[in-house]
């Protein structure tokens, strides 16, 4: 295999794992233009995704399409419970408390799911098989066909609710400014609510299309909000075009940081880049001369 064809695999592959980076890091976005906080129980809603896939599919042996959608709606109302339990009834409203709420949540997922799993890896089979098609020399594993469709897909759904839907439009306003939302009469705690629910069910989707080409367990959830929150912050913390971006940009350069050097130091090349482009634009790729939500 020559060089350029494997510089070029290594191209497809990073695409494949940036691709649930950017639906993770756009759950971390969505959530820090309603609120301002960042909410560290976002890889443990990736986690779930998964964990829930593998019972609901694998061994339930409820059909695919429907699996998927339990999965998601499941992450989603945990999502939900989070935003209207600890975060909504918080004494304090400060940003670092709810932010430690965050984490609490977090550990207290993790614990849960490591009694009701296991602490084994659990896998999940592909979608559609496990046989590589070529493109343009490279093998691309029908799994990350559909990592790409989904993904493509879920960015324009929200790219239609945020744009089109006056939802979208009134959750944007509150992203704004909260308090002139409130003074044009949106709802802003209900769109707080609904910026929790559609960041679980973003981080499910994103474990339940990583899980078969990885493996996931109880404890996967620290890593995955790690490289989520990277590349929010490598695009632009706050921005949609740059969680995508970011996300994108965070899965090649951990994938040639394995394939050119060592499997080893992948994490540490991705974040080692990320320090340098944060150290010369702090902002991020989409972010404006100084950091503020969008």
């Amino acid at each position: 295999m020559s060089f350029t064809l494997q510089l070029f695999q290594f191209f497809v592959s990073g695409l494949t794992t940036g691709s649930t980076y950017a639906l993770i890091a756009i759950g971390f976005s969505i959530i820090h233009n309603a609120t301002g906080i960042v909410n560290f129980a976002q890889g443990e809603f990736v986690m779930l995704g998964g964990m829930f896939m593998i019972t609901f599919y694998s061994v339930l042996k409820i059909p695919l399409v429907v699996a998927f959608f339990l999965a998601v709606f499941c992450v989603a109302v945990i999502g939900l419970l989070l935003e209207r339990g600890p975060i909504r009834h918080a004494r304090s409203k400060e940003i670092l408390v709810l932010v430690m709420i965050t984490v609490g949540a977090s550990i207290v997922i993790k614990g849960l799911s490591m009694l009701f799993w296991g602490k084994n890896p659990m896998t999940l089979p592909p979608f559609s098989g496990e046989t590589p098609l070529l493109f343009m020399g490279a093998a691309v594993m029908p799994q990350s066909i559909w990592i790409f469709g989904i993904t493509i897909l879920v960015v324009t759904a929200l790219h239609y609710f945020f744009r089109r839907t006056m939802t979208g439009k009134a959750m944007r306003a509150v992203a704004a400014s909260r308090r002139s939302a409130a003074l044009t009469g949106i709802p802003v705690d209900r769109m707080i609510f609904l910026s929790f629910t559609l960041s679980g069910a973003l981080g499910a989707v994103a474990g339940i299309i990583l899980t078969p080409i990885t493996t996931t367990s109880y404890d996967v959830g620290a890593m995955l909000a790690l490289k989520g929150f990277s590349a929010a912050i490598l695009g632009g913390y706050g921005s949609m075009p740059g969680a995508v971006v970011g996300g994108l940009l965070l899965g090649v350069l951990e994938s040639l940081g394995a394939g050119l050097i060592s499997s080893e130091y992948k994490d540490a090349l991705a974040f080692l880049i990320l320090l340098i482009v944060l150290f010369c634009r702090p902002s991020g790729i989409f972010g404006g001369g100084r950091l503020r939500r969008v």
